[in-house]
């Protein structure tokens, strides 16, 4: 278990170390900041941690944009190279026009039959670790499963899924050691930003029905097919991947809840939902505000950054009764993990489709879930998840 800061020290924790993140359990600093100073101004950014905050900021788009950023790292560094070509990072009818573009690929037609991939890949790769008396559950199944799925969605070859799976996992694993970006994982991206290149120029001369046909369908340029690819790649597979191995931490160490659990199947959505507040993998949101206003009492100025801490308004005593609390049952949950209003995630019901056959198959052929060694968690300030988890399943 990660030790707990002293709230009291708040002025000496840097929220923008990495390894504050991976070492420590920050709940009572959240906590404390909810309760005493729920817009706080750092030395280069405000930190919103209440929910209805947090809500205000998302809803408002025309004072808080996304389009310098949406994470502290590239926000404080001025720019971000995809703003205005990438669906995180656009505002107003730019945005609107791509959301529209990707939304079918992501509906009830083109995901049923992924689905069911999903369904069987979970069956898979579960099974084979039962088999070999336990394994990295991270590594051996929660970072494999998404992946196929978005290799799936974006129409890559069967032939070609094992190297794309590799690539993306030694590029995902560079974005958040110690909070930059390693050589190994900038070759990595190269190579996939490469092979996307290709991807669509097929699909260009022969379209499909996948995600990819649907941007190079619409006339986008070159750049902005690349970069919502790769944006789609590292989105589809983050959420899932740190849903998935934090939720099977949480019913290891609530037994109680893995006990109601395998007793009622009809409590596999609310536990899905429930996993999502609990694990909360993208710890923030960035802004930059477009003009001067005010939040909570506090004078925001026209530049300023703004990091809504989505890992503290999910854990709100005014939202959720006994926040603290994992509760498989929960309702309602109206956490924030999937964002609110114009920039909700287009992947949300993937993520769901993707914990729901994990917690199905869990419950059909799992009866104990055991970690048997110790548990890492990623050093990221924009990241909230395992980096590890060896476990034996029985």
């Amino acid at each position: 278990m990660r030790p707990h800061p002293d709230p009291a020290a708040i002025d000496g924790l840097d929220l923008l170390d990495p390894r504050l993140h991976a070492d420590h359990d920050l709940t009572p600093v959240w906590r404390w900041l909810r309760a005493h100073d729920p817009v706080r101004r750092h030395d280069r950014f405000w930190s919103v941690t209440r929910h209805a905050d947090v809500l205000r900021v998302i809803r408002d788009p025309a004072t808080f944009t996304s389009l310098q950023g949406n994470m502290l790292r590239t926000l404080l560094r001025g720019h971000d190279p995809g703003a205005g070509k990438m669906i995180v990072v656009t505002d107003g009818p730019k945005h609107a026009g791509l959301r529209r573009l990707l939304t079918p690929g992501f509906g009830p037609r083109t995901l049923g039959p992924v689905t069911h991939s999903i369904t069987e890949a979970t069956r898979d790769l579960l099974g084979a670790l039962v088999e070999r008396g336990g394994g990295d559950f991270v590594a051996e199944v929660a970072a494999q499963v998404p992946l196929r799925a978005i290799c799936e969605l974006l129409g890559v070859p069967e032939r070609d899924r094992q190297r794309v799976l590799e690539l993306t996992g030694e590029a995902m694993l560079g974005e958040v050691e110690q909070g930059h970006t390693s050589m190994d994982a900038r070759i990595a991206q190269s190579e996939i930003l490469l092979y996307y290149t290709h991807l669509a120029a097929q699909r260009r001369a022969a379209p499909g029905e996948d995600v990819i046909s649907l941007l190079v369908s619409a006339g986008l340029t070159e750049e902005e097919v690349l970069l919502n690819c790769y944006n789609l790649i590292i989105g589809g597979d983050e959420t899932a991947r740190l849903a998935m191995a934090g939720g099977l931490l949480a019913l290891a160490t609530y037994e109680e809840q893995w006990a109601r659990l395998r007793a009622d199947p009809g409590l596999v959505p609310a536990a899905v939902e429930e996993i999502l507040r609990w694990t909360t993998p993208a710890a923030h949101v960035g802004r930059a505000a477009t003009r001067d206003t005010e939040l909570a009492g506090r004078q925001i100025a026209a530049g300023d950054v703004v990091a809504l801490w989505t890992v503290s308004a999910n854990r709100d005593e005014s939202v959720f009764d006994g926040p603290d609390r994992f509760d498989v049952g929960r309702a309602p949950n109206r956490h924030l993990t999937f964002g609110y209003g114009p920039h909700f995630c287009l992947g949300a019901q993937l993520a769901r489709a993707e914990l729901t056959a994990l917690l199905t198959e869990l419950r059909e052929t799992v009866t104990a879930v055991e970690v048997t060694g110790p548990v890492t968690w990623l050093p990221s300030n924009f990241v909230n998840g395992l980096a590890t988890l060896p476990v034996k399943l029985a």
